[in-house]
């Protein structure tokens, strides 16, 4: 059975779509909710979201050996993300994650936690690890940045500069949202996301997007690490050459009625709609401020003062990796 959050019963709830089905898309007001979200104020409840925890005396210096990020020192308390690699150095999980000085609390993208836990178990060997799908008993609540909404007692952390992410026990979801609204949907977020020009796996990637790609080489990738699967790549590409494809920021054409879908096909607004694809729309979103806008991977030789197409929106591009 597919999951569905207790706050989706709450009034004016509409059913976000994939990839975040389960939760609320919004409450009625799509602007009046973002306007809230970014002066600091209501909760995201992110309830969907895979939770997985790591235990035992090895699980940092076990994780540094897996991940893309320098883990092996984490001070408690402090909130990192990092990536999961495949060999060829394409992205395969992204990793948000803090330790509390037990355990390493992770939460990732809905329904990838199995997958992600079948590949950590794989590679326990003699480390003492204990690897969990925490997803059951807790639940992810996202407060903005400039909240003063306190946590429960005892409640894991793990704070950003655009917010906290709260691992609430699930049986606390209702009267945390109850006592700490308004309560706010993921289109919301998901707005203030693109704005920031923040990746998402399985909406910025594909099966064969590599970290540099995105931006994340240092925020979620660590150079002066090695030892783990894919390293090779990112080296590579780091000290010798250039990623094949750039992220960038699009402002969208706001006369236009519907926004263009995750892999609506970009190219040149001179050659027409029938021109040669050059990249595809990966997020877009209507945002409160800036109206229309989107995020796109384009070819990185994509001249950066060109004015794109998407589908038929016309588009101006912001860099947000370097060609």
């Amino acid at each position: 059975m597919s999951y569905k959050s207790p706050l989706l019963s709450l009034p004016g709830a509409v059913p976000a779509e994939a990839p975040d089905e389960g939760v609320a898309a919004h409450y009625g007001d799509l602007f009046r909710e973002q306007r809230t979200l970014a002066g600091g104020g209501g909760l995201v409840d992110l309830s969907h979201r895979g939770v997985v925890t790591v235990g035992g005396e090895d699980r940092l210096s076990w994780l540094h050996l897996l991940i893309t990020q320098h883990v092996s020192e984490l001070e408690p308390g402090h909130a990192t993300e990092a990536l999961i690699l495949s060999a060829h150095g394409h992205i395969e999980h992204a990793l948000y994650l803090v330790d509390d000085g037990a355990t390493t609390w992770i939460h990732v993208e809905p329904g990838t936690q199995g997958e992600l836990i079948a590949y950590l178990e794989s590679m326990k060997f003699f480390y003492r690890v204990e690897v969990a799908d925490a997803t059951g008993e807790y639940a992810v609540v996202h407060l903005p940045a400039g909240s003063i909404a306190d946590a429960p007692e005892g409640t894991v952390v793990r704070e950003t500069p655009h917010g906290r992410d709260l691992f609430l026990p699930r049986g606390e979801l209702e009267s945390f949202a109850a006592s700490h609204g308004p309560v706010i949907g993921v289109l919301a977020l998901e707005a203030l996301r693109v704005e920031a020009h923040r990746p998402r796996v399985g909406l910025e990637t594909d099966h064969r997007t590599i970290p540099h790609e995105l931006g994340w080489i240092g925020t979620a990738v660590h150079l002066q690490k090695g030892c783990y699967r894919g390293q090779e790549t990112v080296a590579r590409v780091h000290n010798l050459g250039k990623p094949p494809r750039r992220l960038v920021f699009l402002h969208l054409d706001g006369s236009e009625v519907h926004l263009p879908g995750h892999g609506t096909p970009v190219r040149l607004a001179s050659d027409g709609p029938d021109g040669r694809q050059l990249g595809f729309v990966t997020t877009s979103a209507r945002h409160h401020e800036l109206g229309p806008i989107a995020l796109a991977l384009v070819k990185r030789n994509v001249p950066v003062e060109a004015r794109l197409l998407a589908g038929d929106t016309a588009a101006a591009q912001e860099v947000v990796v370097e060609p």
